[in-house]
């Protein structure tokens, strides 16, 4: 089986939703740093728990506290440890894509426990009518568990032994190490031998890197970085860009002419990105050489990012799914004509939008400097009528957005202000409606 990384990324120099995440720093956004060093994110987001905790990363205790405060500690710490991982403070070349998607992995399994345990709580609560609780357990067992039974060091295991798997191949057929030969050999043990594939349906099952190794089916991004990581651990180099809704890879070599050279059918470009290569409908068919050398090749931290791009767009789907075609910034055009107000907001899905969140959070500390991401974060606070937050992001984003997008941005975050005075009324337990105007 080919591999094929066809994916639909909305390219990572595009907005996530139809506007571009911009890696060029504007000299305007200089200053931002004050708002966005990962530091200060930590000190700016000591909110309630299933938004974004991001304390120092300590030594989780399982032994003797309850499930709930266990789930809170790993969720701490994954965030924590996702921010080390990806620190600007280390070079690029450093930073481990499995670590950091591992570090994504086990935040949200702690959110999903943290949330199931909530909802067993109160259902307990309701059979019983008394709280009930479940402080001094001994959760030893429970750390195991966050990720099917196996801890970060387990999974990167795996991949050693799908490295290992290659190498097996390479000597049972008696062949050298030509590059060609890796290649496909790579391809033979994930994709014959271990059943790798390509999910047709996106979901949160093959949207996580622990779960991809456990089912071996997986989004294309995913199969990609589990390609890379593979070759790494064969000392082989892979690199990547996106082209179109395309994320290609192939092997670094001085001599690109060799990866469009055809034997046996296939060119090594090909035998990588599979059948995308063919298709006269995709950008990845007109590449050569020389088009090739043209393309800005992917960091590890872009590469994490396209992935977090697109785990946003998935949560967000999810989340949305009552609205069919509801866009983030929908709110925004018609501010002018209707009446803002909390009860206008569209109802959506509370655990998917707080995931899509969870994830804009991460892709922030990527690209502090990005007003559009910003500004789409600030939408998804609104969704989540955590106006507080919204208006605090979107003036923000308003100090470096376009001066027409700030323009649009302004009477919008002034109705925000207003729904954060009324929330506060109605939480002191005044009746009545502040009127929006």
């Amino acid at each position: 089986m080919l591999f094929a990384s066809h994916m639909t990324c909305s390219s990572f120099y595009r907005s996530l939703f139809r506007s571009g995440i911009d890696l060029n720093v504007d000299k305007k956004f200089k200053n931002l740093s004050i708002f966005t060093t990962p530091a200060t994110m930590i000190k700016q987001n000591k909110r309630r728990l299933v938004s974004s905790p991001m304390a120092a990363a300590a030594p989780v205790k399982t032994g003797g506290c309850s499930p709930l405060k266990y789930y809170q500690e790993v969720l701490s710490a994954a965030r924590a440890n996702f921010t080390q991982e990806i620190s600007f403070q280390c070079k690029d070349k450093d930073i481990s894509l499995a670590k950091a998607l591992l570090h994504v992995s086990t935040e949200y399994e702690a959110f999903i426990a943290y949330n199931r345990e909530m909802d067993a709580n109160s259902f307990q609560n309701e059979r019983e009518g008394s709280e009930v609780s479940s402080e001094g357990l001994d959760l030893s067992q429970t750390e195991s568990t966050i990720l099917a039974g196996k801890n970060i060091e387990d999974w990167l295991l795996e991949l050693d032994a799908i490295a290992k798997e290659v190498e097996v191949d390479l000597i049972s057929r008696d062949i050298g190490c030509h590059l060609i030969e890796v290649l496909e050999a790579v391809n033979s043990v994930l994709f014959e031998s271990m059943g790798f594939k390509r999910s047709t349906v996106v979901d949160s099952s093959c949207s996580y890197l622990h779960s991809v190794l456990s089912s071996k089916c997986g989004s294309a991004i995913l199969l990609s970085i589990i390609y890379i990581e593979v070759c790494r651990r064969l000392n082989l180099t892979i690199v990547g860009s996106c082209v179109g809704e395309d994320f290609l890879i192939w092997p670094q070599t001085e001599n690109p002419e060799e990866l469009f050279k055809v034997n046996s059918g296939h060119s090594l470009f090909g035998i990588v990105n599979g059948r995308c290569v063919d298709n006269p409908k995709s950008k990845a068919s007109d590449l050569n050489s020389n088009s090739l050398m043209g393309l800005d090749i992917a960091t590890n931290r872009d590469i994490i990012g396209i992935y977090l791009a697109n785990l946003i767009r998935l949560h967000w789907k999810r989340a949305s799914r009552m609205t069919h075609g509801l866009m983030l910034t929908s709110p925004l055009r018609p501010v002018h004509d209707d009446k803002t107000d909390g009860s206008s907001i569209p109802l959506l899905r509370p655990q998917d939008l707080r995931l899509a969140i969870m994830a804009s959070e991460k892709l922030l500390i990527l690209q502090p400097h990005n007003w559009a991401l910003r500004r789409d974060h600030g939408m998804m606070l609104y969704f989540m009528r955590e106006y507080g937050e919204a208006v605090q992001e979107l003036s923000i984003c308003m100090a470096f957005a376009p001066e027409e997008e700030a323009e649009i941005l302004e009477p919008f975050v002034e109705k925000l202000h207003l729904l954060r005075i009324e929330s506060s009324w109605k939480s002191l337990g005044h009746k009545g409606h502040l009127k929006v105007t």
